[in-house]
């Protein structure tokens, strides 16, 4: 059975008042759902504290980059283990902003996925093409060569800590989306990569990330292969991040 999630990435944005404020309202709002969603926040590390202690164990919470180390001298860095140790159950690997400012390559990424998991924490483990790639016909193949470099190292019984979010780069922050058709699409191509890697490619939650707002989650969420969403700017806002949870169908599990 697949879980159903919607997450929400605050990337460098927060404070302890909007801690307090959104996941509070997220919290109650989310304790009436009826459709089997889970909820996560991830902000930015300095506010897991914050958020943690607001979602009140209602709402799961991430951080959004680990180190690949597990301790030491690594200035600014945090380990799997302390975001563990802070209340976190989630964590992203593989951003295409990751990728892009800071030269995250798909064996660093590797590398992230592999502490995660030995740290007990799911990774959501980001991947998606440039526009440059769509136009050039080679999404899939790009896409399908990130799924394969990421999961390298996981073990046969660590599958169930890996969610795959697919964030095609030229839909995040643009106002930009994939049409739902394109998005199940390329959801099922990543299913089938999966199945391809050996991985139990029919019970891994597969999410959309990419522009996703209240006006067309419920389209994307209706695909059989998109179970989910990985949400930006909206995420900010409780109004429009509770009206894309509430998006998701009921009986919720697939």
């Amino acid at each position: 059975m697949r879980r159903k999630i919607v997450a929400g990435n605050w990337k460098m944005n927060g404070s302890k008042d909007l801690a307090k404020e959104l996941v509070g309202c997220v919290r109650s709002e989310a304790e009436a759902l009826d459709n089997g969603v889970e909820v996560v926040i991830i902000p930015p590390a300095i506010y897991v504290g914050d958020v943690v202690e607001q979602a009140g164990g209602k709402l799961a919470v991430g951080v959004q980059n680990v180190g690949q180390w597990s301790s030491g001298a690594y200035t600014g860095e945090v380990s799997a283990d302390m975001a563990k140790d802070q209340g976190c159950e989630y964590a992203l690997v593989g951003h295409s902003e990751r990728r892009q400012l800071f030269g995250e390559s798909d064996e660093l990424v590797a590398a992230k996925v592999e502490r995660l998991l030995a740290s007990g924490l799911t990774a959501i483990v980001c991947v998606g093409e440039t526009l440059d790639e769509r136009e050039a016909g080679r999404a899939e193949a790009v896409v399908a060569s990130q799924v394969k470099a990421a999961l390298t190292k996981v073990a046969a019984e660590q599958w169930g800590q890996v969610v795959i979010a697919y964030e095609p780069v030229w839909a995040i922050g643009t106002g930009k989306t994939a049409t739902a058709e394109d998005a199940q699409a390329m959801h099922a191509a990543i299913r089938v990569t999966l199945a391809e890697a050996g991985a139990p490619a029919e019970s891994i939650s597969l999410l959309y990330g990419g522009s996703v707002k209240a006006d067309n989650a419920a389209a994307l969420f209706a695909e059989p292969d998109i179970d989910g969403g990985l949400i930006g700017g909206a995420s900010l806002k409780s109004e429009d991040f509770v009206s894309i949870c509430r998006a998701m169908p009921a009986g919720a599990e697939s």
